[in-house]
């Protein structure tokens, strides 16, 4: 299937000369979009001998074998893994951009992650960050001029799939659960026997699986350092370093509470959510986290495109008053979201407080289990109950 990636690197190629740098979780589909967006484009693989080989001669080389012809599509794949990989980019781009070379390179760990000090490839390069698929990207596939579009219907077979089997695109277009459940187990050994030795060179393999299985069964909930320490056995500073090295491949992301005008708000303690909703089992949490990585692909995306700065958080009282979701705009509340797997007999009264204390111009109460309809979610300035299906439609 088409993703919308494709359209944004034809995009940023069409506007811009910098590279463009696709990150993402493994097996998102970074590769595939790279390939898709043009012609006989030219692929280098770090873990490829033969292409190493070539990557390591040094940028003369690879000019060498894809020609000097100008406007060439270069995709390097995993090109982190080299050490001395942004002093050849930089070397590359400097001495081939009067080419307009169209240089992609791909990552399954965060490129952000190795920036330290001074980034020397500053001013050469845009981040795009890649996620899985979501009921948004599934309805429609154009690049907008704003951040909110129109909603758009999906089907309830392939709303309950993407529920069920994960936004990753080979067990989403499969639906087929046998399959779904030796991928799942394919990817998950290689992310924890290769990616993480690979990436991080930690010793404690074994502890960061054992971890990574508890956080599957406390998405949404309260980051507690010590109650996990104590089940891992580790230290709370290794928890904390763990889970870092796990949202830097993606496995996991975390949310901190939004405290700005609210009294009372807890000001540490951040939730946390997988990556891949489908390996939470809890129908509430798994609800409640499927509309978490929809909102973290949105503000990711937004602020990506140049749309301005966006953040998610969460809002939590000490006196038990919660939202679930806070989006920020340029340092303001947008909109806030709590999350239903079914209707309740009236609208949160949590939604009209929060939206009242954070001066948000819209409040949701997202129900799960609602039929798509036809509406602007976004047209309502007071809090209101929207199907799941249509608001998320209407983000990325």
């Amino acid at each position: 299937m088409k993703r919308k990636y494709e359209q944004l690197l034809k995009d940023h190629f069409s506007q811009n000369n910098q590279m463009a740098f696709i990150a993402g979780p493994r097996q998102v589909g970074k590769t595939t979009s790279c390939m898709a967006f043009a012609a006989q484009p030219h692929y280098f693989n770090w873990d490829s001998e033969d292409d190493r080989r070539v990557i390591l001669n040094g940028p003369a080389e690879v000019a060498d074998v894809i020609g000097a012809t100008t406007g060439r599509t270069i995709v390097l794949d995993e090109l982190h893994k080299y050490p001395g990989w942004k002093n050849f980019l930089k070397g590359f781009y400097d001495t081939y951009a009067h080419k307009r070379f169209r240089v992609v390179v791909t990552g399954s760990s965060r490129l952000d992650l190795y920036r330290k000090g001074a980034d020397s490839l500053m001013g050469r390069y845009f981040m795009y960050r890649m996620h899985p698929l979501s009921v948004g990207e599934i309805t429609n596939t154009k690049l907008l001029e704003e951040e909110i579009s129109s909603p758009h219907p999906i089907s309830k077979k392939n709303f309950s799939a993407l529920l069920q089997f994960g936004g990753f695109p080979e067990p989403y277009l499969k639906k087929n659960t046998r399959f779904y459940n030796r991928w799942k187990s394919t990817r998950l050994k290689l992310l924890f026997r290769e990616d993480l030795r690979e990436t991080t060179r930690l010793l404690e393999v074994g502890q960061v699986e054992i971890l990574a299985e508890l956080l599957k069964h406390q998405a949404g909930q309260l980051v507690s350092y010590a109650s996990l320490a104590r089940k891992v056995r580790a230290s709370e500073d290794s928890i904390r370093r763990w889970i870092s090295v796990l949202a830097s491949l993606y496995f996991c992301f975390q949310i901190r509470p939004w405290s700005n005008n609210i009294s009372r708000s807890i000001l540490k303690n951040p939730k946390i959510y997988l990556t891949d909703w489908s390996l939470v089992d809890d129908k509430g949490a798994k609800h409640e986290n499927f509309v978490a990585c929809h909102l973290q692909k949105a503000v990711n995306w937004w602020q990506d495109l140049g749309y301005g700065t966006y953040k998610l958080y969460y809002l939590r009282t000490k006196d038990k008053r919660e939202i679930d979701f806070l989006v920020a705009r340029n340092g303001k509340p947008w909109f806030i979201a709590e999350v239903k797997s079914s209707s309740q007999k009236r609208v949160s009264k949590s939604l009209e407080y929060f939206k009242t204390r954070t001066g948000a111009e819209h409040a949701f109460e997202v129900v799960m289990n609602m039929p798509y309809e036809d509406v602007d979610c976004f047209a309502y300035d007071y809090p209101v109950r929207v199907p799941a299906a249509t608001f998320l439609s209407q983000l990325i």
